[in-house]
Protein backbone atom coordinates (compact mmCIF):
# COMPACT_ATOMS: atom_id res chain seq x y z
CA UNK A 1 0.00 0.00 0.00
CA UNK A 2 1.50 3.39 -0.97
CA UNK A 3 2.35 5.78 1.84
CA UNK A 4 -0.34 8.44 2.36
CA UNK A 5 0.50 11.88 1.01
CA UNK A 6 0.47 15.02 3.13
CA UNK A 7 -3.11 15.87 2.21
CA UNK A 8 -4.33 12.43 3.26
CA UNK A 9 -2.39 12.64 6.51
CA UNK A 10 -4.00 15.99 7.29
CA UNK A 11 -7.45 14.63 6.51
CA UNK A 12 -6.80 11.67 8.81
CA UNK A 13 -5.79 14.10 11.58
CA UNK A 14 -8.99 16.05 10.95
CA UNK A 15 -11.02 12.88 11.04
CA UNK A 16 -9.43 11.87 14.35
CA UNK A 17 -10.27 15.23 15.86
CA UNK A 18 -13.80 15.05 14.53
CA UNK A 19 -14.19 11.62 16.14
CA UNK A 20 -12.97 13.19 19.41
CA UNK A 21 -15.55 15.95 19.10
CA UNK A 22 -18.39 13.51 18.40
CA UNK A 23 -17.36 11.30 21.33
CA UNK A 24 -17.31 14.25 23.73
CA UNK A 25 -20.63 15.56 22.41
CA UNK A 26 -22.44 12.22 22.63
CA UNK A 27 -21.22 11.47 26.16
CA UNK A 28 -22.11 15.01 27.24
CA UNK A 29 -25.61 14.47 25.82
CA UNK A 30 -25.86 11.17 27.70
CA UNK A 31 -24.37 12.59 30.88
CA UNK A 32 -22.14 9.53 31.14
CA UNK A 33 -19.72 7.38 29.18
CA UNK A 34 -15.99 7.15 28.56
CA UNK A 35 -14.91 10.14 26.45
CA UNK A 36 -11.31 10.07 27.70
CA UNK A 37 -10.88 6.47 26.54
CA UNK A 38 -12.31 7.48 23.16
CA UNK A 39 -9.89 10.37 22.86
CA UNK A 40 -6.88 8.11 23.40
CA UNK A 41 -7.73 6.01 20.34
CA UNK A 42 -9.00 8.70 17.94
CA UNK A 43 -6.05 8.52 15.54
CA UNK A 44 -6.15 4.71 15.53
CA UNK A 45 -9.85 4.75 14.65
CA UNK A 46 -9.35 7.39 11.97
CA UNK A 47 -6.64 5.40 10.21
CA UNK A 48 -8.45 2.08 10.54
CA UNK A 49 -11.81 3.24 9.25
CA UNK A 50 -10.66 5.70 6.60
CA UNK A 51 -7.32 4.36 5.38
CA UNK A 52 -6.63 0.73 6.27
CA UNK A 53 -9.75 -1.40 6.62
CA UNK A 54 -11.71 -2.68 3.66
CA UNK A 55 -15.43 -3.05 4.32
CA UNK A 56 -18.92 -2.40 3.03
CA UNK A 57 -20.57 0.45 4.88
CA UNK A 58 -24.02 -0.59 3.69
CA UNK A 59 -23.48 -4.21 4.77
CA UNK A 60 -21.23 -4.29 7.87
CA UNK A 61 -21.51 -8.06 8.26
CA UNK A 62 -20.46 -8.79 4.69
CA UNK A 63 -18.27 -11.89 4.76
CA UNK A 64 -15.51 -10.29 2.66
CA UNK A 65 -15.09 -7.26 4.90
CA UNK A 66 -12.31 -6.76 7.41
CA UNK A 67 -13.55 -7.05 10.94
CA UNK A 68 -13.09 -4.59 13.76
CA UNK A 69 -13.83 -5.71 17.32
CA UNK A 70 -13.62 -3.57 20.45
CA UNK A 71 -11.81 -6.00 22.77
CA UNK A 72 -11.10 -9.70 22.22
CA UNK A 73 -12.33 -12.11 19.56
CA UNK A 74 -11.31 -14.02 16.39
CA UNK A 75 -11.04 -14.28 12.70
CA UNK A 76 -11.89 -13.74 9.05
CA UNK A 77 -10.13 -11.69 6.39
CA UNK A 78 -8.09 -9.14 8.32
CA UNK A 79 -9.22 -8.72 11.89
CA UNK A 80 -8.29 -5.77 14.08
CA UNK A 81 -9.07 -5.73 17.78
CA UNK A 82 -7.91 -2.93 20.09
CA UNK A 83 -7.86 -3.44 23.82
CA UNK A 84 -10.43 -0.78 24.68
CA UNK A 85 -13.75 -2.38 25.56
CA UNK A 86 -15.79 0.58 26.73
CA UNK A 87 -14.90 3.19 24.10
CA UNK A 88 -18.19 2.51 22.33
CA UNK A 89 -18.95 6.20 21.54
CA UNK A 90 -15.99 6.47 19.17
CA UNK A 91 -16.97 3.20 17.49
CA UNK A 92 -20.43 4.64 16.87
CA UNK A 93 -18.90 7.92 15.70
CA UNK A 94 -16.67 6.11 13.19
CA UNK A 95 -19.59 4.25 11.64
CA UNK A 96 -21.66 7.43 11.53
CA UNK A 97 -18.79 9.28 9.83
CA UNK A 98 -18.48 6.38 7.38
CA UNK A 99 -22.13 6.94 6.46
CA UNK A 100 -23.94 3.97 8.02
CA UNK A 101 -26.37 6.18 9.95
CA UNK A 102 -26.84 9.94 10.58
CA UNK A 103 -24.37 11.63 12.90
CA UNK A 104 -27.36 13.11 14.75
CA UNK A 105 -28.14 9.59 16.06
CA UNK A 106 -25.07 9.83 18.29
CA UNK A 107 -27.00 12.19 20.56
CA UNK A 108 -29.13 9.19 21.58
CA UNK A 109 -26.19 7.41 23.21
CA UNK A 110 -27.26 5.42 26.29
CA UNK A 111 -30.92 6.42 26.01
CA UNK A 112 -33.44 3.77 27.01
CA UNK A 113 -34.94 3.57 23.51
CA UNK A 114 -31.62 3.63 21.64
CA UNK A 115 -29.50 0.69 20.47
CA UNK A 116 -26.36 2.79 21.03
CA UNK A 117 -25.59 1.34 24.44
CA UNK A 118 -22.68 2.13 26.72
CA UNK A 119 -20.99 -1.06 25.51
CA UNK A 120 -21.48 -2.36 21.96
CA UNK A 121 -23.80 -5.34 21.48
CA UNK A 122 -24.66 -7.49 18.44
CA UNK A 123 -28.11 -5.97 18.06
CA UNK A 124 -26.15 -3.42 16.01
CA UNK A 125 -25.37 -4.54 12.47
CA UNK A 126 -21.71 -3.51 12.79
CA UNK A 127 -21.01 -5.41 16.01
CA UNK A 128 -20.22 -9.12 15.73
CA UNK A 129 -19.79 -9.80 19.42
CA UNK A 130 -20.59 -8.49 22.85
CA UNK A 131 -17.03 -8.40 24.11
CA UNK A 132 -17.18 -8.91 27.82
CA UNK A 133 -17.64 -6.93 30.99
CA UNK A 134 -15.39 -3.90 30.67
CA UNK A 135 -13.81 -5.50 27.63
CA UNK A 136 -11.34 -8.34 28.02
CA UNK A 137 -8.25 -6.16 28.15
CA UNK A 138 -4.59 -7.04 28.61
CA UNK A 139 -4.90 -7.54 32.38
CA UNK A 140 -7.17 -10.51 31.70
CA UNK A 141 -5.67 -13.98 31.44
CA UNK A 142 -8.01 -15.00 28.63
CA UNK A 143 -6.38 -12.43 26.35
CA UNK A 144 -3.04 -14.16 26.75
CA UNK A 145 -4.72 -17.51 26.12
CA UNK A 146 -5.94 -16.01 22.85
CA UNK A 147 -2.52 -14.66 21.91
CA UNK A 148 -0.92 -18.03 22.60
CA UNK A 149 -3.51 -19.67 20.35
CA UNK A 150 -3.10 -17.07 17.59
CA UNK A 151 0.65 -17.53 17.36
CA UNK A 152 0.38 -21.32 17.59
CA UNK A 153 -1.81 -21.33 14.48
CA UNK A 154 0.14 -18.51 12.75
CA UNK A 155 -2.92 -16.30 12.30
CA UNK A 156 -1.24 -13.66 10.15
CA UNK A 157 -4.58 -11.99 9.43
CA UNK A 158 -4.91 -10.96 13.07
CA UNK A 159 -3.77 -7.57 14.35
CA UNK A 160 -4.08 -6.76 18.05
CA UNK A 161 -3.93 -3.06 18.88
CA UNK A 162 -2.89 -2.22 22.43
CA UNK A 163 -4.15 1.27 23.26
CA UNK A 164 -1.64 1.88 26.05
CA UNK A 165 -2.95 5.08 27.58
CA UNK A 166 -1.32 4.54 31.01
CA UNK A 167 -4.42 5.00 33.17
CA UNK A 168 -6.97 2.56 34.55
CA UNK A 169 -10.26 3.32 36.25
CA UNK A 170 -9.00 4.34 39.68
CA UNK A 171 -5.20 4.30 39.36
CA UNK A 172 -2.45 4.08 36.76
CA UNK A 173 -2.21 0.64 35.16
CA UNK A 174 0.42 -1.84 36.31
CA UNK A 175 3.03 -1.03 33.64
CA UNK A 176 1.82 2.47 32.65
CA UNK A 177 3.83 3.57 29.58
CA UNK A 178 6.51 0.88 29.75
CA UNK A 179 6.03 -0.13 26.12
CA UNK A 180 9.19 -2.23 26.10
CA UNK A 181 7.57 -4.45 28.72
CA UNK A 182 4.56 -4.97 26.45
CA UNK A 183 6.85 -5.60 23.49
CA UNK A 184 8.80 -8.31 25.31
CA UNK A 185 5.60 -9.93 26.49
CA UNK A 186 3.81 -9.93 23.12
CA UNK A 187 6.94 -11.17 21.35
CA UNK A 188 7.23 -13.95 23.91
CA UNK A 189 3.71 -14.95 22.93
CA UNK A 190 4.78 -15.21 19.31
CA UNK A 191 3.55 -11.90 17.89
CA UNK A 192 5.30 -9.53 15.53
CA UNK A 193 5.30 -6.44 17.75
CA UNK A 194 5.62 -2.77 16.82
CA UNK A 195 5.81 0.26 19.13
CA UNK A 196 4.26 3.47 17.79
CA UNK A 197 3.10 6.91 18.84
CA UNK A 198 -0.64 6.27 18.78
CA UNK A 199 -1.39 9.94 18.12
CA UNK A 200 0.84 10.17 15.03
CA UNK A 201 -1.33 9.20 12.06
CA UNK A 202 1.69 8.59 9.83
CA UNK A 203 3.15 6.08 12.28
CA UNK A 204 -0.24 4.42 12.67
CA UNK A 205 -0.60 4.08 8.87
CA UNK A 206 2.88 2.59 8.54
CA UNK A 207 2.26 0.11 11.35
CA UNK A 208 -0.87 -1.27 9.71
CA UNK A 209 0.87 -1.46 6.34
CA UNK A 210 3.72 -3.45 7.89
CA UNK A 211 1.24 -5.76 9.63
CA UNK A 212 -0.26 -6.73 6.28
CA UNK A 213 3.19 -7.84 5.09
CA UNK A 214 3.88 -10.24 7.99
CA UNK A 215 3.12 -13.75 6.75
CA UNK A 216 4.01 -16.17 9.54
CA UNK A 217 2.54 -14.69 12.71
CA UNK A 218 -0.05 -12.24 14.04
CA UNK A 219 0.88 -8.62 14.75
CA UNK A 220 0.62 -6.58 17.95
CA UNK A 221 0.66 -2.80 17.53
CA UNK A 222 1.65 -1.20 20.83
CA UNK A 223 0.38 2.36 20.69
CA UNK A 224 1.53 4.86 23.28
CA UNK A 225 -1.47 7.11 23.83
CA UNK A 226 -2.88 9.45 26.44
CA UNK A 227 -6.26 9.17 28.05
CA UNK A 228 -8.20 12.32 27.25
CA UNK A 229 -5.75 13.28 24.49
CA UNK A 230 -6.56 16.70 23.08
CA UNK A 231 -8.53 17.90 26.09
CA UNK A 232 -6.71 20.49 28.20
CA UNK A 233 -6.97 19.93 31.94
CA UNK A 234 -7.99 16.32 31.38
CA UNK A 235 -5.31 14.67 29.20
CA UNK A 236 -3.25 12.08 31.10
CA UNK A 237 -4.86 13.00 34.43
CA UNK A 238 -6.53 10.63 36.89
CA UNK A 239 -10.15 10.72 38.07
CA UNK A 240 -11.78 11.33 34.69
CA UNK A 241 -12.59 7.70 33.89
CA UNK A 242 -16.19 7.02 32.90
CA UNK A 243 -17.32 10.63 33.25
CA UNK A 244 -18.89 13.01 30.76
CA UNK A 245 -16.69 16.10 30.51
CA UNK A 246 -19.45 18.71 30.79
CA UNK A 247 -18.15 22.28 30.52
CA UNK A 248 -14.59 21.04 30.09
CA UNK A 249 -15.83 19.09 27.10
CA UNK A 250 -17.55 22.12 25.59
CA UNK A 251 -14.33 24.14 25.89
CA UNK A 252 -12.32 21.23 24.51
CA UNK A 253 -14.55 21.04 21.44
CA UNK A 254 -13.96 24.74 20.80
CA UNK A 255 -10.19 24.20 20.99
CA UNK A 256 -10.21 21.04 18.88
CA UNK A 257 -12.31 22.69 16.18
CA UNK A 258 -9.54 25.28 15.77
CA UNK A 259 -7.19 22.45 14.77
CA UNK A 260 -9.37 21.33 11.85
CA UNK A 261 -7.98 22.26 8.46
CA UNK A 262 -9.89 23.77 5.56
CA UNK A 263 -9.25 20.67 3.44
CA UNK A 264 -12.40 19.16 1.97
CA UNK A 265 -13.09 15.76 3.51
CA UNK A 266 -12.77 13.24 0.69
CA UNK A 267 -11.87 10.23 2.83
CA UNK A 268 -14.01 7.21 2.07
CA UNK A 269 -13.82 3.63 3.39
CA UNK A 270 -12.00 1.27 1.06
CA UNK A 271 -14.22 -1.34 -0.58
CA UNK A 272 -14.00 -4.96 0.52
CA UNK A 273 -12.19 -7.48 -1.64
CA UNK A 274 -15.06 -9.84 -2.40
CA UNK A 275 -13.31 -13.18 -2.08
CA UNK A 276 -15.17 -14.89 0.76
CA UNK A 277 -16.96 -18.05 -0.35
CA UNK A 278 -20.72 -18.05 -0.09
CA UNK A 279 -22.08 -20.12 2.76
CA UNK A 280 -25.53 -21.62 2.43
CA UNK A 281 -26.66 -23.28 5.64
CA UNK A 282 -29.23 -26.03 5.08
CA UNK A 283 -32.53 -25.59 6.90
CA UNK A 284 -32.79 -27.57 9.01
CA UNK A 285 -29.27 -28.87 9.54
CA UNK A 286 -30.00 -32.58 9.87
CA UNK A 287 -28.14 -35.77 10.71
CA UNK A 288 -26.98 -37.57 7.58
CA UNK A 289 -28.76 -40.66 8.87
CA UNK A 290 -31.04 -41.51 11.78
CA UNK A 291 -29.74 -43.03 15.03
CA UNK A 292 -29.53 -46.84 14.88
CA UNK A 293 -29.40 -48.10 18.46
CA UNK A 294 -31.35 -51.01 19.91
CA UNK A 295 -33.61 -50.40 22.90
CA UNK A 296 -31.76 -51.66 25.96
CA UNK A 297 -28.35 -51.38 24.29
CA UNK A 298 -25.73 -49.78 26.55
CA UNK A 299 -24.01 -46.84 24.85
CA UNK A 300 -21.97 -44.03 26.40
CA UNK A 301 -23.81 -40.79 25.71
CA UNK A 302 -20.52 -39.03 24.96
CA UNK A 303 -19.87 -41.60 22.24
CA UNK A 304 -23.30 -40.86 20.77
CA UNK A 305 -22.37 -37.16 20.88
CA UNK A 306 -19.42 -37.89 18.59
CA UNK A 307 -21.61 -39.98 16.31
CA UNK A 308 -24.07 -37.11 16.02
CA UNK A 309 -21.26 -34.65 15.27
CA UNK A 310 -19.95 -36.84 12.47
CA UNK A 311 -23.40 -37.17 10.94
CA UNK A 312 -23.87 -33.39 11.06
CA UNK A 313 -20.43 -32.93 9.51
CA UNK A 314 -21.44 -35.20 6.66
CA UNK A 315 -24.52 -33.05 6.03
CA UNK A 316 -22.85 -29.63 6.27
CA UNK A 317 -19.20 -28.79 5.67
CA UNK A 318 -19.20 -25.79 8.03
CA UNK A 319 -19.62 -27.78 11.25
CA UNK A 320 -16.54 -27.29 13.45
CA UNK A 321 -15.60 -29.16 16.61
CA UNK A 322 -13.37 -27.49 19.22
CA UNK A 323 -11.80 -29.19 22.21
CA UNK A 324 -9.68 -28.25 25.21
CA UNK A 325 -7.31 -31.22 25.12
CA UNK A 326 -10.04 -33.62 26.27
CA UNK A 327 -10.92 -35.01 22.83
CA UNK A 328 -10.11 -38.59 23.81
CA UNK A 329 -12.61 -38.27 26.68
CA UNK A 330 -15.31 -36.22 24.95
CA UNK A 331 -14.93 -38.37 21.81
CA UNK A 332 -14.55 -35.32 19.59
CA UNK A 333 -11.40 -37.18 18.55
CA UNK A 334 -13.67 -39.29 16.33
CA UNK A 335 -14.74 -36.14 14.52
CA UNK A 336 -11.12 -35.08 14.13
CA UNK A 337 -10.28 -38.41 12.50
CA UNK A 338 -13.16 -38.00 10.06
CA UNK A 339 -12.78 -34.27 9.38
CA UNK A 340 -9.29 -33.15 10.48
CA UNK A 341 -9.67 -29.74 8.84
CA UNK A 342 -12.77 -28.99 10.86
CA UNK A 343 -11.48 -29.91 14.30
CA UNK A 344 -9.59 -27.26 16.29
CA UNK A 345 -7.49 -28.16 19.30
CA UNK A 346 -7.65 -25.24 21.74
CA UNK A 347 -5.55 -26.90 24.45
CA UNK A 348 -6.29 -26.34 28.15
CA UNK A 349 -7.48 -22.76 27.67
CA UNK A 350 -11.24 -23.00 27.91
CA UNK A 351 -12.01 -19.28 27.95
CA UNK A 352 -10.24 -18.83 24.66
CA UNK A 353 -11.93 -21.92 23.23
CA UNK A 354 -15.29 -20.22 23.69
CA UNK A 355 -13.89 -17.03 22.13
CA UNK A 356 -12.75 -19.00 19.09
CA UNK A 357 -16.13 -20.72 18.83
CA UNK A 358 -17.91 -17.37 18.92
CA UNK A 359 -15.60 -16.01 16.25
CA UNK A 360 -16.14 -18.97 13.94
CA UNK A 361 -19.90 -18.81 14.28
CA UNK A 362 -20.13 -15.06 13.70
CA UNK A 363 -22.13 -13.86 10.71
CA UNK A 364 -23.81 -17.28 10.53
CA UNK A 365 -20.87 -18.76 8.63
CA UNK A 366 -20.32 -21.87 10.75
CA UNK A 367 -21.84 -24.09 13.42
CA UNK A 368 -19.51 -24.81 16.33
CA UNK A 369 -19.45 -27.45 19.06
CA UNK A 370 -17.06 -26.86 21.99
CA UNK A 371 -16.18 -29.86 24.15
CA UNK A 372 -14.52 -30.17 27.54
CA UNK A 373 -15.36 -31.45 31.02
CA UNK A 374 -18.47 -29.77 32.44
CA UNK A 375 -16.54 -28.51 35.49
CA UNK A 376 -14.18 -26.61 33.20
CA UNK A 377 -16.98 -24.68 31.52
CA UNK A 378 -17.59 -22.68 34.69
CA UNK A 379 -14.40 -20.69 34.08
CA UNK A 380 -15.72 -19.73 30.63
CA UNK A 381 -18.98 -18.36 31.93
CA UNK A 382 -18.15 -14.69 31.45
CA UNK A 383 -17.47 -15.46 27.79
CA UNK A 384 -20.59 -17.57 27.40
CA UNK A 385 -22.92 -14.95 28.89
CA UNK A 386 -21.56 -12.35 26.47
CA UNK A 387 -21.49 -14.54 23.39
CA UNK A 388 -24.85 -13.72 21.87
CA UNK A 389 -26.33 -10.58 23.36
CA UNK A 390 -25.55 -10.37 27.06
CA UNK A 391 -25.51 -6.94 28.70
CA UNK A 392 -21.94 -6.03 29.43
CA UNK A 393 -21.94 -5.27 33.13
CA UNK A 394 -25.37 -6.32 34.35
CA UNK A 395 -25.15 -8.90 37.13
CA UNK A 396 -27.66 -11.57 36.16
CA UNK A 397 -26.21 -14.89 37.24
CA UNK A 398 -24.26 -13.91 40.33
CA UNK A 399 -26.93 -14.89 42.86
CA UNK A 400 -27.38 -18.33 41.33
CA UNK A 401 -23.62 -18.86 41.10
CA UNK A 402 -22.92 -17.95 44.73
CA UNK A 403 -25.95 -19.89 45.99
CA UNK A 404 -24.43 -23.00 44.43
CA UNK A 405 -21.38 -22.80 46.73
CA UNK A 406 -21.90 -24.88 49.89
CA UNK A 407 -22.30 -22.81 53.08
CA UNK A 408 -21.97 -19.50 51.21
CA UNK A 409 -24.34 -16.84 52.56
CA UNK A 410 -25.78 -14.48 49.94
CA UNK A 411 -26.70 -11.07 51.36
CA UNK A 412 -28.89 -8.76 49.30
CA UNK A 413 -29.29 -5.59 51.39
CA UNK A 414 -31.89 -3.08 50.26
CA UNK A 415 -30.71 0.11 51.92
CA UNK A 416 -27.73 1.66 53.69
CA UNK A 417 -28.65 0.36 57.16
CA UNK A 418 -29.13 -3.24 56.05
CA UNK A 419 -25.92 -3.10 54.00
CA UNK A 420 -23.79 -1.98 56.95
CA UNK A 421 -25.32 -4.73 59.04
CA UNK A 422 -24.60 -7.22 56.24
CA UNK A 423 -20.93 -6.22 56.36
CA UNK A 424 -20.94 -6.76 60.12
CA UNK A 425 -22.65 -10.14 59.87
CA UNK A 426 -20.29 -11.23 57.08
CA UNK A 427 -17.29 -10.44 59.28
CA UNK A 428 -18.67 -12.77 61.94
CA UNK A 429 -19.60 -15.63 59.63
CA UNK A 430 -16.95 -18.33 59.43
CA UNK A 431 -17.47 -19.38 55.80
CA UNK A 432 -17.75 -17.51 52.52
CA UNK A 433 -20.25 -14.68 52.09
CA UNK A 434 -21.38 -12.63 49.09
CA UNK A 435 -22.81 -9.14 49.57
CA UNK A 436 -24.78 -7.94 46.54
CA UNK A 437 -24.88 -4.13 46.66
CA UNK A 438 -26.82 -2.10 44.10
CA UNK A 439 -25.13 0.83 42.40
CA UNK A 440 -27.64 3.68 42.50
CA UNK A 441 -28.85 5.64 45.50
CA UNK A 442 -31.88 4.14 47.28
CA UNK A 443 -33.90 5.60 50.16
CA UNK A 444 -33.16 4.41 53.67
CA UNK A 445 -35.91 2.01 54.72
CA UNK A 446 -34.84 0.79 58.14
CA UNK A 447 -34.18 2.58 61.41
CA UNK A 448 -30.54 2.68 62.43
CA UNK A 449 -31.21 0.37 65.39
CA UNK A 450 -32.99 -2.29 63.31
CA UNK A 451 -31.75 -5.79 64.14
CA UNK A 452 -30.74 -8.12 61.30
CA UNK A 453 -29.91 -11.82 61.30
CA UNK A 454 -28.64 -14.19 58.67
CA UNK A 455 -31.60 -16.07 57.21
CA UNK A 456 -34.27 -13.82 58.73
CA UNK A 457 -36.60 -11.78 56.54
CA UNK A 458 -38.47 -8.50 57.16
CA UNK A 459 -42.14 -7.88 56.27
CA UNK A 460 -45.37 -6.03 57.08
CA UNK A 461 -48.99 -5.53 55.86
CA UNK A 462 -51.70 -7.29 53.95
CA UNK A 463 -53.58 -8.37 50.78
CA UNK A 464 -50.78 -9.92 48.77
CA UNK A 465 -47.20 -10.80 49.59
CA UNK A 466 -44.58 -9.12 47.37
CA UNK A 467 -41.05 -10.48 47.78
CA UNK A 468 -38.27 -8.16 46.61
CA UNK A 469 -34.61 -7.68 47.43
CA UNK A 470 -32.15 -4.86 46.91
CA UNK A 471 -33.31 -2.47 44.23
CA UNK A 472 -36.47 -4.50 43.57
CA UNK A 473 -37.51 -4.11 47.21
CA UNK A 474 -37.40 -0.34 46.81
CA UNK A 475 -39.65 -0.56 43.74
CA UNK A 476 -42.00 -2.88 45.64
CA UNK A 477 -42.22 -0.38 48.50
CA UNK A 478 -42.94 2.42 46.02
CA UNK A 479 -45.74 0.32 44.56
CA UNK A 480 -47.07 -0.42 48.04
CA UNK A 481 -47.16 3.28 48.85
CA UNK A 482 -49.13 4.09 45.69
CA UNK A 483 -51.56 1.21 46.26
CA UNK A 484 -52.10 2.29 49.88
CA UNK A 485 -53.39 5.64 48.61
CA UNK A 486 -56.01 3.66 46.71
CA UNK A 487 -56.96 1.72 49.82
CA UNK A 488 -55.11 -1.46 48.81
CA UNK A 489 -52.60 -2.79 51.33
CA UNK A 490 -49.88 -5.19 50.21
CA UNK A 491 -47.28 -6.94 52.31
CA UNK A 492 -43.67 -6.46 51.19
CA UNK A 493 -41.06 -8.93 52.36
CA UNK A 494 -37.31 -8.29 52.30
CA UNK A 495 -35.41 -11.62 52.43
CA UNK A 496 -32.15 -9.81 53.36
CA UNK A 497 -30.26 -13.03 52.65
CA UNK A 498 -31.12 -14.93 49.49
CA UNK A 499 -29.18 -17.85 50.96
CA UNK A 500 -30.13 -19.02 53.50
CA UNK A 501 -33.67 -18.04 52.58
CA UNK A 502 -36.11 -17.46 55.43
CA UNK A 503 -38.55 -20.11 54.21
CA UNK A 504 -40.45 -20.06 57.50
CA UNK A 505 -41.22 -16.34 57.15
CA UNK A 506 -42.21 -16.70 53.50
CA UNK A 507 -44.57 -19.61 54.26
CA UNK A 508 -46.08 -17.86 57.28
CA UNK A 509 -46.66 -14.61 55.37
CA UNK A 510 -47.99 -16.49 52.35
CA UNK A 511 -50.62 -18.17 54.53
CA UNK A 512 -51.64 -14.84 56.02
CA UNK A 513 -52.34 -13.38 52.56
CA UNK A 514 -54.13 -16.59 51.47
CA UNK A 515 -51.44 -17.76 49.08
CA UNK A 516 -51.15 -14.64 46.93
CA UNK A 517 -47.43 -14.11 46.26
CA UNK A 518 -45.53 -11.97 43.75
CA UNK A 519 -41.73 -12.17 43.44
CA UNK A 520 -39.85 -9.26 41.90
CA UNK A 521 -36.48 -10.28 40.48
CA UNK A 522 -33.55 -8.28 39.15
CA UNK A 523 -33.23 -10.47 36.07
CA UNK A 524 -34.64 -11.30 32.66
CA UNK A 525 -38.00 -13.00 32.17
CA UNK A 526 -37.47 -16.55 30.92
Amino acid sequence: MPEPDNKTLQLLKDKANNLRILSIKSTNAAGSGHPTSCCSMAEIMSVLFFHTMRYKVEDPRDASSDRFVLSKVFINDFLFFPFQGHAAPILYAAWAEAGLFPVSELDNLRKIDSDLEGHPTPRLSFVDFATGSLGQESAEGSVWEAMNFASQYKLNNLCAIFDINRLGQSDPTMFEHDLEHYKKKTEAFGFHSVIIDGHNVEEVCMAFDKASEVKDKPTAILAKTFKGAGVKGVEDLENFHGKALGDKGVKAIEEIEKLLSSEKDVLKPKPAVEDAPKVVTPEPVALSEAPSYAVGQKVAVRKAYANGLIKLGQSFDRVFALDGDTKNSTYSLDYRKKFPGRHIECFVAEQNMIGVAMGLSARQRAITFSSTFAAFFTRTFDHLRMGVDGPSQMALEDIAMFRSIPNCVVFYPSDAVSCERAVELAANYKDMTFIRATRGETPVVYANDEKFEIGKAKSADDKVLVVGAGVTLIEALNAAEKLAKEGINIRVLDPFTVKPLDCEAIIENTKEVKGKVVTVEDHYIE
